[in-house]
C-alpha cells in the first residue's frame, strides 16, 4: 500500500490558493481514477482506490500546512508503512509555473509543510514538486502562495493536473520517468507538421524544376549570333 499526500490548507477560503496545488493534484487523481468518496480520517480527509495493481490512499491533511506531518505520521503508523511508501505533492517556488519534478528525500528548502513532515517521519519520502513560480522577492512569498491562482494560469494549471492524473499509475509503480513523460505530454505536447519542406536543388536541376517544359539551349554565343541572321 502507498500513501499519496496532497499538501494544502483546509477550507473554502484556501481552496484555489497556489499553496493548495497539492490538494488539487490528489483531487484530480481521485476523480479520474474512480477512487472512493472522501471521508474524515487521520486528522484529514482520505480517499481509497487503486492505481494499476497498487492500492493507494489519497490523503489531504486537515491540520493546516505547518502541521501536515501529524496527519501523515498517524496514517503511516496505522498501516505500518515506511517513509518510502509516501509520496507528497506540494507547491514549489523554485520551479517555473507548470514544471514538475520528482525527488526522493532531501531537504525541505524552507517549505513549512515539508518541514513538519521531516519532523514526524524523516526525509526518506518521495516528493512531487509542482512549480508555481516565485514572486521575485522573499518578503512577497507569504502573500503570493496564499493568493489564488491568476485567471491567466488556468490553462497551464489544468494541463499540469491532467498530466499528473495521466501519470499517476506510473508513479505508483515507481516509474518516475514515465510519470514525468505523461506530465510533459500534457504541458508541452509535441508539435506535428503536415507541410513538407522543399528539397534544395541546384544547377540544371533548378532550371528544370522552375521551367520543366522548356528545352535547354546548348548553342554557343557565336552560333546563336549566326543563327539570328539566317
Amino acid at each position: 500500500m502507498q500513501i499519496f499526500v496532497g499538501l494544502g490548507n483546509p477550507g473554502g477560503k484556501y481552496a484555489k490558493n497556489r499553496h493548495n496545488i497539492g490538494f488539487m493534484a490528489v483531487d484530480r487523481i481521485a476523480e479520474d481514477h474512480g477512487f472512493g468518496p472522501w471521508r474524515a480520517r487521520f486528522q484529514g480527509e482520505v480517499s481509497e482506490g487503486r492505481l494499476g495493481s497498487e492500492k493507494v490512499l489519497l490523503l489531504k491533511p486537515g491540520t493546516f500546512m505547518n502541521l501536515s506531518g501529524q496527519s501523515i505520521g498517524e496514517a503511516m503508523r496505522f498501516f505500518k508503512l515506511e517513509p518510502g511508501d509516501v509520496t507528497v505533492f506540494h507547491d514549489e517556488l523554485d520551479l517555473a509555473p507548470g514544471k514538475c519534478r520528482v525527488k526522493m528525500s532531501g531537504g525541505h528548502a524552507g517549505h513549512n509543510g515539508l518541514r513538519s513532515i521531516h519532523q514526524h517521519i524523516g526525509d526518506a519520502y518521495r516528493r512531487v514538486r509542482l512549480g508555481i513560480g516565485h514572486p521575485g522577492r522573499k518578503e512577497l512569498v507569504a502573500g503570493y502562495v496564499l493568493h489564488d491562482f491568476a485567471r491567466a494560469d488556468a490553462d497551464w494549471l489544468d494541463d499540469l493536473l491532467r498530466g499528473i492524473s495521466d501519470g499517476a499509475g506510473a508513479l505508483a509503480q515507481g516509474d518516475a520517468g514515465g510519470f514525468q513523460n505523461a506530465v510533459a505530454l500534457r504541458v508541452n505536447p509535441p508539435r506535428s507538421s503536415t507541410t513538407a519542406k522543399p528539397k534544395p536543388v541546384s544547377g540544371d536541376a533548378a532550371a528544370a524544376e522552375t521551367a520543366p517544359n522548356e528545352a535547354v539551349d546548348s548553342r554557343s554565343a557565336l552560333q546563336k549570333l549566326a543563327d539570328k541572321f539566317r
